[in-house]
């Protein structure tokens, strides 16, 4: 049984995509198309600020880019010698909160504690933050991209708690999106499951599938990584089959097993 992921590969120096690889224990033949990509902006404002730990009471990441803009800024060895012998350690003196497991391994690896990483979307990381910073504090930064969801924002700005966002990364379209669907389709047929990883993913994406399956579109069951994903999806008019408990390989493969095993009831 074959399922398409909506998705960029893992870095393919670490072996392979855990997505994959869980979903083949299941019995599923999962087939990764990249559907985004990604332009980073403003890398000189950003290490301008993360040089001054001093005005900020803590940092926010809610997607693995962030911390991506962030390890390019440490490639160059002026700024990387800088985070490694002072920044890094006056930045682990306060909380680096995380919306994910993917994001928090990026934490770790620029050498910050992540904290919050079992909050799995922005709304429950919201309220995690606000159980742990005082109203008219210090203002967290938070790099994020320019299509964030203003859910976290304006949580906190409701309970005072100041936030300073700055946009360090562009989404668009993956230049072979269009191509690489419609060669998996010809050749690999409808998919039992398809699954969703980001609303811009239900953006760029749909279309080209529901003009791929035609009549066989009734047969998919579509898959979410997270309810943010299946708010867009319900949106699009997508029936959502399953929605990942939690946004890991083992409960995504857990939740499309589920929904094959009703449909087959």
């Amino acid at each position: 049984m074959k399922v398409l992921l909506l998705k960029d590969p893992k870095d393919k120096d670490s072996g392979p995509d855990p997505y994959v690889k869980e979903l083949g224990l299941y019995g599923f033949e999962a087939t990764l198309i990249p559907v985004l990509s990604f332009e980073f902006v403003s890398l000189d404002s950003l290490f301008g600020k993360l040089s001054h730990p001093e005005c900020y009471g803590g940092l926010v990441f809610t997607s693995p880019r962030a911390l991506e803009a962030i390890k390019i800024c440490l490639k160059e060895n002026s700024k990387n010698e800088v985070w490694s012998k002072t920044l890094k350690q006056r930045w682990n003196s306060k909380p680096a909160y995380v919306v994910g497991k993917a994001t928090a391994s990026l934490v770790e690896e620029i050498g910050l504690t992540p904290q919050g990483e079992k909050s799995g979307n922005a709304e429950k990381l919201a309220e995690y933050i606000c159980s742990r910073e005082k109203p008219n504090s210090s203002a967290l930064l938070f790099p994020c991209g320019a299509l964030k969801r203003e859910v976290l924002p304006t949580v906190l700005r409701e309970k005072g708690i100041p936030l300073e966002s700055l946009t360090v990364y562009q989404t668009t379209q993956h230049a072979d999106l269009q191509e690489s669907l419609s060669s998996y389709f010809s050749q690999q047929g409808i998919p039992v499951s398809v699954v969703f990883f980001s609303p811009s993913g239900v953006k760029f994406c749909l279309q080209h599938i529901q003009k791929l399956s035609g009549d066989f579109i009734n047969h998919i069951k579509f898959a979410a990584i997270g309810p943010t994903t299946a708010e867009a999806m319900e949106g699009a008019g997508i029936p959502v089959s399953c929605t990942a408990q939690s946004p890991t390989p083992q409960d995504l493969a857990a939740g499309i097993q589920e929904a094959l095993h009703m449909q087959n009831c």
